[in-house]
């Protein structure tokens, strides 16, 4: 039977494949994920293919068809069924499998879903998500041939591996989990019956249609039941997890929130204990105190890319132990397998936390103030976005200013620095600021307004948009 399959544009994009059910997304296009993917598997020497699903309304039915198509290649697929995107990955490790398929909306609202794929245990992102296109409406697969599927359910295996690395003092903690109806649910309830302490889960029905709020941990107004439990129950600490559980949040005792350059920097100074003189990565996007702590204990800052794709291949390329980015990915190769895995951050920050003779809170407390934005984003086309960045750089570079083009252009001044990037993902310009008081937080804004406005884009609000931190 032969076979063609042309994508929605839209769908195929930087780091996954992913698109609105119905819309841009269908279940056509998970077979032909599925088929052609499962092309590349083979034609790379292998034979197994794990395969993954969330929560969503959609997912059960494109995770089918994911699978028709895989196995029309002649491929073993391994099912492991509903859970966490790191489930996922966990499988794809001790499975020993040449690929894995997860089908995840992560954060995205309830009608979006779509595909996070790994080849050889590696990120498969980029030209080679392009690539998949342009086989796919080639109809450039293997013959087809009957492969097999099984079902395995691991979860059990992972959790027991997740509490591996847990030591802890002499402190018995009190923790809120928000599970935010994602897809960790079952899977949470399980570690949080085998960890010491006391343990309350909000939210722990796994739920598609993310009935209380949305499953972002990055937005405060989506930890705002998180910290109110937290205060309430007179918690050590509360986590809150995305949609697919791969990004993580995390509140004090006093409720107040670690932002992801912040949750890295604690890490950072436990992992360094262990490896003295590491490279610990983070993206653009993260604060310079962060950079400066990791130096100030004893260990190698490197700012890269945003991107959980371009973050793990640079981990590898430096042996890097830990790294994290702002949006809560974290990725942990000290004792674990270097992919993002929230369940595992919290485990690894419970342990921290009941080694500590003081509140968390006093941790982020006693952390070097400045004030920031948060991260701003207006649109922009997506043919103009990266002029616009090209633009700006050349300008900066004329007038002689202190930048880096690792990603996009992040100028710092003797106020702080500010950050102007093009999104890999969405037709929108990124950008934030951090200043060592409001005045200089204001002047690094109005830098960057000029900026804009030279390159013809209309001024930003930032209204209310500006944090300690």
């Amino acid at each position: 039977m032969s076979f063609t399959h042309r994508f929605e544009s839209t769908s195929l994009r930087e780091y996954d494949i992913r698109g609105i059910v119905g819309k841009t997304l269908s279940t056509d296009d998970a077979f032909a994920i599925g088929r052609t993917f499962g092309s590349l598997v083979r034609r790379n020497g292998g034979k197994t293919l794990v395969v993954g699903y969330d929560g969503r309304l959609s997912s059960p039915s494109l995770e089918k068809a994911l699978v028709q198509g895989a196995v029309a290649c002649g491929l073993d697929v391994v099912r492991v069924g509903r859970g966490p995107t790191p489930l996922l990955y966990y499988g794809s490790v001790i499975l020993k499998a040449d690929g894995a398929i997860m089908v995840t909306g992560s954060h995205n609202p309830p009608d979006h879903n779509g595909f996070k794929i790994t080849l050889a245990s590696k990120p498969f992102f980029g030209a080679q998500i392009r690539e998949l296109g342009d086989l796919s409406a080639k109809g450039d697969v293997v013959p087809e041939e009957k492969g097999t599927v099984r079902d395995v359910d691991i979860r059990e295996e992972y959790v027991e591996r997740l509490v591996k690395d847990y030591v802890g003092g002499q402190r018995k903690l009190k923790v809120v989990w928000d599970n935010g109806n994602s897809s960790a649910g079952e899977v949470l309830e399980m570690l949080v019956k085998k960890l010491p302490g006391e343990h309350i889960v909000l939210n722990a029905k796994i739920d598609g249609t993310f009935p209380v709020h949305h499953p972002d941990p990055t937005v405060a107004k989506n930890l705002e039941q998180l910290i109110a439990s937290v205060r309430e129950n007179e918690a050590d600490l509360g986590i809150a997890f995305d949609g697919d559980a791969d990004r993580i949040g995390v509140v004090d005792n006093a409720g107040g929130i670690l932002w992801g350059d912040q949750l890295l920097i604690l890490l950072a100074r436990d992992v360094l204990k262990s490896h003295s003189g590491a490279t610990i990565i983070a993206d653009a996007k993260a604060s310079q105190v962060l950079f400066d702590e990791v130096a100030e204990a004893g260990g190698k800052p490197l700012m890269w890319r945003t991107g959980h794709s371009l973050i793990k291949s640079k981990m590898a390329e430096t042996g890097s132990p830990l790294a994290g980015e702002m949006s809560g990915h974290i990725f942990f190769a000290d004792k674990w397998y270097g992919f993002d895995d929230a369940l595992y951050a919290g485990v690894r920050v419970l342990d921290i936390v009941a080694r500590m003779n003081e509140p968390l809170s006093a941790f982020r407390e006693a952390l070097p103030k400045t004030t920031s934005t948060p991260e701003l984003r207006f649109e922009c086309d997506d043919h103009r976005k990266f002029k616009v960045i090209e633009e700006v750089a050349a300008r900066l570079r004329k007038e002689g200013a202190d930048v880096s083009e690792i990603d996009g252009v992040r100028v710092n001044t003797p106020d702080g620095w500010w950050l102007l990037r093009a999104s890999n993902t969405q037709a929108v310009l990124v950008a934030r600021a951090e200043g060592r008081t409001e005045a200089c937080l204001e002047r690094l804004k109005e830098a960057l307004v000029q900026q804009l406005e030279l390159s013809a884009l209309p001024r930003p609000d930032f209204s209310g948009n500006s944090s300690g931190h």
